[in-house]
């Protein structure tokens, strides 16, 4: 049985907004603090990410536990009424998540997901230090640099090149 009317079940549900939430300010804060320069809500990108990290050519999803589905979290739980249709609704969430983050996958994005309970007190400080080491690891994982040998006449020389063209 809820606790609230349904009233004020409609009043909570309106109020839930699908940008700039706490959680995605939080994570943005920190970003910005560290140095990492981004773009929000790109309507270009499949998903319209949370965060677009360009230089990184990340997205970072910053998902409310209930809405999104998240697996075994205690935020995620159904509500007790109408659950048939939350279950679809967020059965449905959780597919088109999927699709975008394949879709983006596909265009050469990097995808990361943070989850509301990750942001939590406890966990806050371990979730944001996590998510900058990513970001640096990607960075430099894409802009690697290889070496090659080069003889000529008894010269041995190095010349350098990236290894991804697209950067």
């Amino acid at each position: 049985m809820d606790r609230h009317t349904p009233q004020q079940r409609h009043k909570n549900m309106a109020a839930v907004r699908s940008k700039n939430t706490k959680p995605e300010i939080l994570v943005r804060k920190f970003l910005w603090s560290r140095g990492f320069r981004y773009r929000l809500n790109n309507p270009r990108l499949p998903g319209h990410p949370d965060i677009v990290l360009r230089k990184y050519r990340t997205c970072v999803f910053i998902n409310g536990c209930f809405w999104h589905g998240h697996d075994g979290c205690k935020y995620s739980q159904l509500p007790k009424t109408n659950t048939e249709f939350w279950q679809k609704k967020i059965e449905k969430n959780k597919e088109r998540d999927k699709e975008e983050q394949v879709k983006l996958a596909k265009m050469g994005w990097h995808c990361i997901t943070v989850w509301e309970c990750e942001l939590k007190a406890d966990k806050r400080e371990k979730t944001l230090e996590s998510l900058a080491f990513t970001l640096n690891h990607i960075f430099l994982q894409d802009h690697t640099v290889t070496y090659r040998k080069i003889e000529e006449e008894g010269n041995l020389e190095m010349a350098a090149e990236p290894t991804n063209e697209s950067h």
